[in-house]
C-alpha cells in the first residue's frame, strides 16, 4: 500500500519516482526496467491512480502511458491477497502480451502473478486458470473478458482497477458494447483510468458519465504530432507506382528496423510476396493468422530477424518496438485520428523517427485534412533523406 507519510497531492505534480514515496520493490523494477525519470504522463498521471482517483489521461505514442497505469496499479495491490486486483482492456492480442511484459518486468520484485486472456485458446481453458491460479492482474480483449465474466462474475469481485487501453478505439468501434457489458461486473469501489494518444471531445463525453469526477490529464490537439518524427510525403501518379517507389526508398536508406501500413489484409499479403520476389527480407501481420504465428512474428521483429513488417492498423496501437526508426504509409490511414497512432510506431520516446505517406492524386485531400488537423506541415521527402535519420 501507499506510504501514507506522503505530503504529495493526487492533483500535483512528480518530478521523481523517489517523490512518488513507491514501494522500494516497485522502484527497484522501475529502474531496471530502464527508467531514470518520469515522462510527462507519467509525472501527471500515476499519482491519481496511486490515490484511486478515476482518470482520463491522454499523451503522444512513445511517451510511457504503459508504465504510467503499471506503476500507479501495482502500488496498491495486495500480494498477500491471491485475488484478481487489475484488469486491462486492450484492442489487440499483440497489445495484451506487450503488456503483460511491463507487468512482470516493472513488478519483477513484486512476485506479480498476470494472465493474458484473448482469443486462440479454449474459454475453459481461461476460466480454469484464473480459478486455480488467482492471478493479481489479467490483460486480455473485450470479447474474451465479456466471455469470462459472463460465466463467472466472481472473478472481478475483489478488483481495484479497471484500465482501458487505446480508449478512443474501445469506445467508438465495434468494441464499445461489450466495454459497456463488461462494466456490469466491475464493482462500484473499482478505480477506472482510461488511457489513449487520442481522446476526441465525444468520446470523453461518453465515457465521463460511467466515472466518477475523473482527474482529466489531456493534450490539445494541435501539440499531437511526435517531437523526433520528421513527417514527409512522396507524390506517387498512380497506385501501382507505389510498388516501385518503395522499393527505390529501401534500397538508398539507411535503417534498423521499419513498418509499412496498408489498408487491408488482401494488400498485406500481395506487398509482402512482391517486396520478398525484389529481394528484400520482409514479414507480415494481419489480423487473419492464427495467434502462434502472430506472436512468433512480433517476436522475430523485435529481435531483428527481419527488418520490415507489413501490416495493417492492427499494429497502429501501443506497440513498443524501439528499433523502428521508419514508418512508411504506403495508403494513408482512413480516418485521420489513425495517423498519429501510426507514425507513433517510430521516434519511441525521444529518439529519432521518419514518417514517409506515399500520396496520390486522389489522396492530396486526405493529406491535408491530416494536416489541418494536427496543425502539422508534411513536407515532400528530399533526396538526402539519410540525414534525418
Amino acid at each position: 500500500m501507499i506510504n501514507n507519510k506522503t505530503n504529495i497531492s493526487h492533483t500535483e505534480t512528480a518530478e521523481t519516482f523517489d517523490e512518488m514515496q513507491l514501494r522500494e520493490e516497485l522502484l527497484r523494477g522501475i529502474y531496471d526496467y530502464g527508467y531514470e525519470t518520469p515522462s510527462f504522463i507519467q509525472k501527471k498521471g500515476i499519482l491519481p491512480l496511486i490515490y484511486k482517483r478515476d482518470t482520463i489521461a491522454q499523451a503522444q505514442s512513445g511517451t510511457g502511458k504503459t508504465a504510467t497505469f503499471v506503476i500507479g496499479t501495482l502500488q496498491n495491490v495486495d500480494f498477500h491477497e491471491n485475488v484478481v486486483q487489475i484488469l486491462t482492456i486492450v484492442p489487440t492480442r499483440e497489445l495484451a502480451y506487450q503488456i503483460e511484459q511491463s507487468f512482470k518486468m516493472i513488478g519483477i520484485y513484486l512476485k506479480i502473478k498476470t494472465k493474458v486472456c484473448v482469443g486462440g485458446v479454449y474459454l475453459s481453458e481461461n476460466i480454469n486458470y484464473l480459478l486455480e491460479y488467482s492471478p493479481h492482474v489479467i490483460i486480455g480483449t473485450p470479447g474474451r473478458l465479456l466471455d469470462i465474466l459472463s460465466n463467472n462474475s466472481n472473478i472481478s469481485q475483489y478488483l481495484k482497477y479497471l484500465i482501458i487501453d487505446e480508449a478512443d478505439e474501445m469506445f467508438s468501434k465495434g468494441f464499445k458494447v461489450q466495454i459497456y457489458q463488461i462494466f456490469k461486473f466491475i464493482p462500484k469501489i473499482c478505480t477506472i483510468a482510461l488511457f489513449s494518444a487520442t481522446l476526441p471531445k465525444e468520446i470523453i463525453e461518453i465515457i465521463e458519465i460511467i466515472m466518477n469526477n475523473p482527474i482529466k490529464i489531456l493534450v490539445k490537439k494541435n501539440d499531437l504530432t511526435l517531437e523526433g518524427i520528421k513527417q514527409f510525403y512522396v507524390a506517387v501518379e498512380k497506385e501501382n507506382w507505389k510498388l516501385e517507389t518503395v522499393c527505390d526508398i529501401y534500397k538508398t536508406i539507411r535503417i534498423t528496423q521499419s513498418v509499412i501500413y496498408v489498408n487491408s489484409r488482401k494488400k498485406v499479403d500481395w506487398l509482402t510476396t512482391e517486396m520478398t520476389a525484389n529481394g528484400f527480407s520482409v514479414s507480415f501481420l494481419h489480423g487473419d493468422m492464427n495467434q502462434l504465428n502472430r506472436l512468433n512474428t512480433m517476436r522475430d521483429f523485435r529481435i531483428g530477424v527481419f527488418k520490415v513488417l507489413i501490416t495493417t492498423d492492427l499494429l497502429s496501437r501501443g506497440i513498443d518496438i524501439q528499433q523502428v526508426s521508419l514508418v512508411i504509409n504506403y495508403d494513408l490511414p482512413l480516418n485521420k485520428e489513425t495517423y498519429i497512432h501510426r507514425i507513433g510506431r517510430t521516434g519511441r520516446f525521444g529518439t529519432k523517427g521518419i514518417a514517409i505517406n506515399f500520396l496520390a492524386r486522389s489522396d492530396v485531400h486526405v493529406l491535408r485534412e491530416i494536416e489541418s488537423y494536427y496543425n502539422t506541415t508534411i513536407e515532400e521527402m528530399p533526396l538526402d533523406i539519410n540525414k534525418y535519420i
